[in-house]
């Protein structure tokens, strides 16, 4: 069986796991894309190399707090947008019509439809949920892995990047 999805076009996207030797391990995402991009500028094949985040951890930074004032402007707004869309629609096809005739209605039926929506869905969390925060996953480090033909190679490279010399250049004793 292949792995082409119905249309024909290309492989399914499963998921799988790294393979390769770990060849660096760095604290942060830009570090371990540093010594990928110094790899790659050094002419290392870099569709070798793999960066692996390690320790997942799901962090939620809380950004504000919710009100009802914050609420009805936030509704509002989304649906003046949504109501310039309509009243700018509505001029395309109304001719005789000028653009502050029916989109200045628009957008402030939007708006108040918006306000009203925004603040009835949120007197439905009945308190639950008074807060606005942003979610994103972390790791705890970047492991930067390499097929294992050419680790030693990789290695070698970034061990002169951590001592900052140029690449393939080595002390002779």
């Amino acid at each position: 069986m292949s792995n082409v999805n119905p249309m024909g076009r290309s492989p399914l996207a499963v998921p799988t796991p790294p393979k390769g030797v770990e060849i660096a391990d760095y604290p942060t995402y830009l570090e371990a894309q540093k010594a990928v991009d110094y790899l790659s500028d050094h002419q290392f094949p870099v569709q070798l190399v793999t960066i692996v985040g390690v320790d997942l951890k799901m962090v939620e930074r809380v950004t504000g707090r919710l009100s009802y004032p914050r609420v009805a402007l936030a509704g509002a707004a989304s649906g003046a947008w949504f109501g310039l869309f309509v009243g700018l629609l509505l001029s395309l096809f109304s001719p005789g019509t000028t653009l502050f005739e029916t989109v200045l209605p628009a957008l402030l039926i939007g708006a108040g439809f918006g306000m009203l929506f925004g603040v009835i869905s949120y007197s439905f969390t009945g308190g639950r949920r008074d807060f606005t925060s942003t979610s994103q996953i972390v790791a705890g480090r970047y492991s930067v892995l390499c097929a294992e033909e050419e680790a030693g190679r990789a290695r070698q490279m970034l061990a002169d990047l951590a001592q900052g010399r140029p690449a393939g250049t080595h002390d002779t004793p």
